[in-house]
């Protein structure tokens, strides 16, 4: 557009230095992007439209370390499904999300139940993810006031650093997060999260950038508590499909009991 302008004011022969600079100040004050946007590209980036993937969930403790393999199927913001596909003792357990709404299906004790916001910032299945971490009841894009509070580089990639604040009544877990994220590809690479009491408690690290079904994205979530040694939570996706229709029905309390 800028160009556009500036031939058109050559053409009428009023172009002069100063008037070339602010129209080129103009112009790329149009393309700098908000943090909102940013936000919402580097959220995009992950789900898509939707998304199905397959994980190993390994959680890692002193002296011994647990995994779990994982199925999940998204829609959007609002509706999503994870399935524990093993081990053993704990196949078939189900999670549902639908709008704010947020249900356990644990077959062993044959029956469902509707997990209150104050569950949602407890563990997610013993790791080190919280409910609301998993299952995302909250939205980073819609839930969070977005600044962009400066410039740094993770991992040899230029990265936006974005300080993230939760909106009044906002159902979120953390009073505050902030978030790296990739200038050029829009990853999410390196994240810490806040307590009430402004205590840092957990940092996210992203790695093991691949293409997976013709998108470039962190293979690898490490979850790392602050103040414990030893201990931390990584997700390994081993698969993943982007913008695959899904229907509706998938996502309800009749058939989280028989999803496989």
């Amino acid at each position: 557009m800028g160009e556009f302008i500036v031939d058109r004011m050559k053409a009428v022969g009023c172009v002069g230095k100063t008037m070339m600079g602010i129209v080129f100040a103009i112009a790329a004050q149009a393309q700098v992007q908000t943090a909102t946007e940013i936000v919402k590209q580097a959220d995009d980036k992950m789900r898509g439209q939707t998304s199905q993937a397959e994980m190993i969930i390994r959680t890692v403790r002193p002296g011994w370390s647990r995994e779990l393999a994982v199925k999940t199927w998204m829609k959007g913001n609002s509706l999503a499904i994870i399935l524990i596909q093993a081990p053993v003792k704990d196949k078939g357990i189900v999670f549902l999300k639908r709008g704010k709404e947020v249900w356990n299906w644990m077959p062993r004790l044959e029956r469902s139940i509707k997990l209150p916001p104050s569950m949602m910032s407890q563990s997610w299945m013993g790791t080190d993810f919280t409910n609301d971490d998993l299952v995302r009841e909250s939205s980073i894009v819609i839930d969070y006031n977005h600044t962009l509070a400066g410039d740094t580089v993770v991992a040899g990639r230029d990265c936006h650093i974005i300080e993230m604040m939760p909106k009044p009544d906002a159902p979120v877990v953390w009073s505050k997060l902030i978030v790296c994220i990739d200038k050029k590809d829009y990853l999410e690479l390196y994240t810490r999260f806040f307590d009430d009491d402004g205590k840092l408690v957990n940092i996210l690290l992203a790695s093991d950038i691949k293409k997976m079904d013709g998108r470039l994205i962190p293979t690898r979530l490490e979850m790392i508590p602050a103040d414990k040694k030893n201990q931390k939570t990584e997700i390994v996706y081993t698969y993943i499909l982007f913008n695959k229709p899904i229907d509706d029905q998938l996502f309800t309390l009749e058939n989280m009991r028989m999803i496989k």
